[in-house]
């Protein structure tokens, strides 16, 4: 073991000694940077309280998890307590360590959140958010504390780049037909799986150490962190989101105006078809690392995107649970 990891053993054990009260705080505040919840928020704010910064979010979202998922395979680093005995796995993990998703997915689409409320006391929620979602990654055992600071980097970084070219790419992508726009979003999808995969090749004969093998299985199975099934996820998160977005823009777009009690059935009908989709087809489609689930992944994550951005939305105005813009 390197100096390096030594002396992040040790901060994290720190920090962990701070007492086991913190244990249920920490894991509240873990869950608000996981994609999970996320994936919960993103269609509220879409369907049904600002479409505009909704699709922000599912877009920052999905771009965040693929580029986290590369620069993690390219560091192939541990996470502590693969490492220690001397660390508590309050969690558990399958993916390599560097950077933190968490603390990146809290600075990219917190940041996101508070850009689109644009208030002072916004961005200070969101990063003191950020802050204590990294902070609870290091005392759950999760991460080095060079995990999270690299994943707030990044998150930032990320952040900034929407900020300063969404509106160009929008306004480019508007002059294009609806056909062009879906075969970028599809050869787009095409080359994120092409570099996942590229990624993976020093990997491909990875198998995780013996020696932090002990010390994973306190918390759960052994991880397989050269895993390319969260490529496929990205990659079909990306292409459903795009082609949802290009067709709801050519039938005029969507609003989250109406009435309280419309938004709030909105959100619960489209949860039911998320429901379906996400969970329903993950049930029936097998899972793996060959061609067939890869493919079946890739579909199921696209039809999800499809329908938060689109096929939720033509319910709402078929139901008239939203008012569908005047062509």
């Amino acid at each position: 073991m390197d100096d390096f990891i030594r002396n992040g053993i040790e901060w994290v054990i720190a920090i962990q000694s701070l007492g086991s009260w913190l244990k249920l705080p920490m894991e509240f505040f873990t869950f608000l940077g996981h994609e999970n919840f996320f994936f919960l928020v993103l269609p509220l704010i879409y369907w049904s309280m600002d479409a505009g910064v909704g699709l922000r979010v599912a877009f920052i979202l999905s771009t965040s998890n693929y580029l986290n998922a590369i620069v993690k395979v390219v560091f192939a680093a541990p996470r502590p307590y693969w490492v220690s005995p001397g660390v508590e796995p309050f969690s558990v993990e399958s993916t390599f360590g560097i950077p933190s998703g968490h603390a990146q997915n809290s600075a990219a689409i917190w940041g996101m959140m508070a850009a689109g409320v644009n208030r002072r006391w916004a961005w200070v929620a969101a990063f003191a958010l950020a802050f204590v979602i990294g902070f609870s990654r290091i005392y759950l055992g999760m991460h080095f504390v060079q995990d999270v600071v690299l994943g707030w980097l990044m998150g930032l970084a990320i952040l900034f780049l929407f900020l300063r070219f969404w509106d160009p790419v929008v306004a480019w992508l508007e002059q294009r037909s609806f056909a062009k726009q879906l075969m970028l979003a599809f050869v787009t999808s095409l080359l994120m799986i092409a570099v996942g995969v590229l990624s993976r090749v020093p990997l491909s004969a990875y198998v995780f150490p013996a020696e932090w093998t002990t010390n994973a299985l306190r918390a759960g199975p052994v991880p397989d962190p050269a895993s390319i099934e969260g490529i496929f996820t990205s990659a079909g998160s990306l292409f459903g989101l795009a082609a949802g977005a290009a067709w709801i823009a050519s039938r005029g777009g969507y609003r989250a105006s109406g009435p309280v009690e419309k938004r709030a059935l909105r959100y619960v009908i489209g949860l039911m078809g998320i429901m379906v989709l996400w969970f329903g087809l993950g049930q029936v489609f097998p899972r793996g690392e060959t061609v067939i689930p890869l493919i079946l992944r890739y579909i199921r994550y696209s039809l999800v995107g499809l329908w938060i951005i689109a096929g939720a939305p033509w319910l709402f105005f078929h139901f008239k649970l939203a008012d569908q813009p005047k062509m």
